[in-house]
């Protein structure tokens, strides 16, 4: 039986971003085993079938200490396991496994999936070029491993890492996001009502371009009176950029925004606005919620962040502006509120995008092939 190790930092964002792929490879008779930091879905995971470990991943530097022990506990674990094939997902799990295996004498195969480089390697900053210096050579050492895979997101991240870590044509993919479940993320056609719904779903981080969409929101609204802008997600108060409650709540009194909270049915939700919007600057892989909003068949405002860009046919499924700016983002919005034949006719091409780009099944499939390969190459 091959044995499966995912490395990822945190369950939620494996049920999230990675769970049709751990379900395929058990039905496929994998034995597959989740390593990570463990929020309140454990038990769930092991209901389902999976091995559990926890990793003690912290969610951003933690200390020197903290981050040998960590280190020292995916040894342990790789040591312990004999994976056939070890699939590590997001930066640090990606880096920290990379660099393990240079230790150890088995030569497992990897698969590193890139799911987004962060705003270290687009920034301007001296900070961000002296992070994105000692991340590149991190990288080099992390994915210089004859038997890898490594799986890209969108083209930037992988012309940038290419470069740094001199990866050839056959050490690498590009699968464009974790896909949406089609036959649950339905083209419902808009609802004929008097005024016009926009939704934001996201983390509610400042980079997610949340103060940007309600500067935006504003601007409609003085113009747009009736223009409903909803805003679905939480805090993340372990992040330092967290949108803060009382922000929120006097967004919501102030009449900017319809807040939502988290939610379970953003399907539903989706199926019931005009436009989704994500206005990102963040370092984004392929963000999941505009895959989402394509299967639905809505038509998506975002920006030209990479990663963003990747996820619509700009001026055909939707319109990308300029990232932290909310006057583009706000003519975007009024061209699609005044435009409503443009807009159906984007949400049509959105649906026929993710049906070729975007489908689940076909990202699944992928990753199962690559793993057979991984492991053919092994022997």
């Amino acid at each position: 039986m091959p044995k499966l190790l995912f490395i990822i930092n945190v369950d939620w964002f494996f049920i999230s971003h990675r769970l049709p792929i751990a379900q395929e490879a058990l039905k496929q008779g994998y034995d597959v085993t989740i390593a990570c930091h463990f929020t309140e879905h454990k038990q769930e995971l092991i209901n389902m079938g999976f091995n559990v470990v926890e990793l003690p991943f912290s969610r951003s530097g933690g200390s020197i200490g903290n981050e040998l022990k960590t280190l020292k506990a995916i040894r342990n674990l790789i040591k312990q396991e004999q994976p056939s094939v070890i699939h590590a997902v997001t930066i640090k799990p990606v880096l920290y496994a990379g660099l393990v295996l240079k230790t150890i004498k088995q030569k497992i195969p990897f698969v590193a999936a890139i799911s987004g480089l962060g705003y270290v390697f687009t920034a301007s900053t001296f900070r961000a070029k002296l992070t994105k210096f000692i991340a590149s050579m991190v990288y080099k050492v992390a994915l210089a491993h004859k038997n890898k895979t490594v799986i890209f997101q969108n083209r930037s991240d992988e012309k940038i890492l290419t470069d740094v870590a001199k990866l050839a044509a056959n050490d690498k993919i590009l699968i464009k996001g974790s896909g949406a479940d089609l036959s649950v993320y339905n083209h419902i056609p808009e609802i004929n009502r008097p005024h016009i719904k926009v939704a934001m779903a996201c983390r509610l981080l400042r980079e997610k371009g949340v103060y940007q969409y309600i500067e935006a929101a504003k601007i409609v609204k003085a113009q747009l009176p009736n223009t409903q802008f909803l805003l679905i997600g939480t805090p993340d108060l372990e992040n330092p950029n967290t949108i803060k409650q009382a922000e929120i709540d006097k967004w919501v009194n102030d009449g900017v925004i319809d807040y939502l909270g988290h939610r379970n049915d953003i399907p539903a939700i989706f199926s019931d606005v005009n436009i989704v919007s994500l206005p990102s600057f963040y370092g984004e892989g392929v963000p999941k919620v505009l895959i989402e909003a394509a299967a639905c068949g809505r038509a998506i405002v975002t920006t030209t962040n990479p990663g963003c860009s990747d996820a619509i046919i700009n001026n055909v499924t939707g319109l990308a502006v300029p990232p932290m700016d909310a006057k583009p983002l706000a003519d975007a919005f009024i061209k699609l509120i005044n435009n409503t034949n443009e807009r159906m006719e984007m949400g049509v091409k959105a649906r026929a995008f993710a049906e070729k780009e975007f489908d689940v099944k076909a990202v699944v499939d992928t990753h199962i092939k690559i793993y057979k390969a991984s492991m053919d190459k092994k022997l």
